[in-house]
């Protein structure tokens, strides 16, 4: 059944339940309010009567005529009465009082008796229901006479008659219009989800340029809308990340590929030297090399992103790895005829993984080397700034343009100078260093000009800031 359809049935089950009882309420007061009004005017006019016969002396042996002629209260024309002795007969009615006697009934006299007014409700067959108040005339605590005033309810039954036809007329007629209503709402109020649901069909088809222009409404549809662009948005990043990627990938991995299969293929032209043979042999052991490397990187990032890289959360002295590190990184600098020195090494202890905190720092201070001209120098250094450990690779190699900055950390991403300076890297250290230091909730910082040298610097929070 379509939403639209299910919100107008429940809008109109609801309404129909609440006009229901509305109705129900409504009818029950009307009906009491009707019939404490007939009370209400039944005791008045007793109450006058009573009065009126207290204050000029009531007469036993008065008759109905000189009676009416007295007090024509007695005789309203939508009203009756009845005069009892104190034994339960009639004494005087009015004329008024139509085919038959009401009798007093047992309890009316009881009460009587008590000197309290009573309200009786009689009904005859094929007649309208009778309303009548009987009230006591005392005299020295004496039951003298019984005034009974009454009324007949059909006027009351009509009203509410009336009152129920119009009722049963008017649910049916407003519960219609409101259906219209509620179907046309909904209808409007969905529109934005077809909207939608159009836009994520275009979108599933391969579209991703897509968008919903609602973002000016703050309702829920507009939220939606916006949550709705926000994901499109990301997931069109992630794919163009990701042809992007593997286009980056295929480009890497063709490159060794190709000088491999162009050597191979040039040895193998026609019989060479045993030194020409071992020569090509070492060439394609470094591709290789470089390809398994890649690899690597490769799937190490591809499980970060997977959340499956396992790390430890303990506390580590920066200060002994920076030590170790720069022992490492002598020995491989003297092989490439760089110098690696230690500057400042303040004693600093942060939460983390030693194992990929060491992974970080060699990244670093191997492509400090890798980028240095011959007999250039690479510092370390570790200072600690209040809440913050920062440490810093300081080379003064080729160095990277302002506008290469952020680029650096993207997978693949190496620039011209870079590839002219070494075919040796990947592109992925520095994204692998990247997410090291979000790992740690820290952060990589480089300040580096073309041709001057280039200064990372990881920003790390410390385990005791206030210490």
């Amino acid at each position: 059944m379509p939403l639209r359809v299910r919100l107008t049935l429940w809008y109109g089950s609801a309404l129909a339940l609440v006009l229901i009882i509305f109705s129900v309420v409504l009818y029950a007061m009307t009906a009491r309010n009707l019939r404490d009004a007939v009370d209400e005017s039944l005791e008045d006019t007793a109450t006058i009567a009573v009065r009126s016969l207290e204050e000029r002396g009531f007469l036993p042996l008065l008759n109905e005529k000189e009676l009416l002629s007295q007090f024509p209260e007695l005789a309203r024309i939508d009203k009756f009465f009845q005069i009892f002795s104190p034994s339960g007969t009639i004494t005087i009615s009015s004329p008024n009082i139509k085919h038959h006697d009401v009798p007093l009934s047992r309890t009316a006299l009881e009460t009587a008796f008590s000197g309290q007014s009573i309200f009786e409700s009689a009904k005859y067959p094929n007649e309208p229901p009778l309303r009548v108040i009987s009230v006591p005339i005392m005299y020295r605590d004496k039951l003298l006479y019984i005034v009974q005033v009454g009324t007949s309810l059909e006027s009351v039954g009509e009203t509410l008659h009336r009152f129920l036809i119009l009722l049963i007329v008017a649910i049916p007629i407003a519960l219609a219009v409101s259906l219209a209503g509620g179907w046309f709402l909904a209808g409007r109020a969905l529109r934005p989800v077809d909207e939608i649901t159009l836009a994520a069909q275009r979108i599933a088809a391969g579209d991703l340029s897509q968008r919903l222009s609602m973002l000016t409404a703050h309702d829920e549809i507009g939220r939606l809308a916006a949550t709705f662009n926000n994901m499109i948005g990301r997931l069109d990043a992630s794919f163009r990340q990701i042809r992007q990627f593997t286009s980056d990938a295929s480009h890497e991995l063709r490159t060794p590929l190709t000088v491999m299969k162009g050597e191979t293929d040039l040895i193998l032209r026609r019989p060479r030297p045993m030194e020409d043979y071992k020569s090509v042999l070492e060439s394609n052991l470094e591709e290789i090399d470089r390809m398994t490397r890649i690899v690597d990187e490769l799937l190490f990032l591809s499980r970060a992103d997977m959340g499956e890289v396992k790390t430890e959360t303990l506390p580590v002295a920066l200060q002994a790895l920076v030590e170790d590190v720069h022992r490492q990184a002598k020995l491989l600098g003297h092989d490439r005829n760089i110098e690696v020195v230690l500057g400042t090494v303040m004693p600093v202890v942060i939460q983390g993984d030693d194992l990929r905190l060491r992974e970080l720092l060699l990244n670093l201070v191997e492509n400090a080397m890798k980028y240095s001209h011959p007999g250039g120098k690479v510092e370390i250094a570790l200072l600690r700034d209040r809440r913050e450990a920062r440490l810093s690779i300081t080379d003064h190699g080729i160095g990277i343009a302002p506008a290469d900055h952020q680029k650096i950390f993207q997978r693949f991403f190496r620039t011209d100078a870079a590839r002219t300076h070494t075919k040796k890297g990947t592109g992925l250290g520095l994204a692998i260093c990247a997410w090291i230091a979000d790992l740690h909730k820290g952060r990589v910082e480089v300040q580096s000009d073309l041709g001057q040298g280039s200064t990372f610097t990881v920003v790390l929070p410390l385990v005791h800031p206030s210490a």
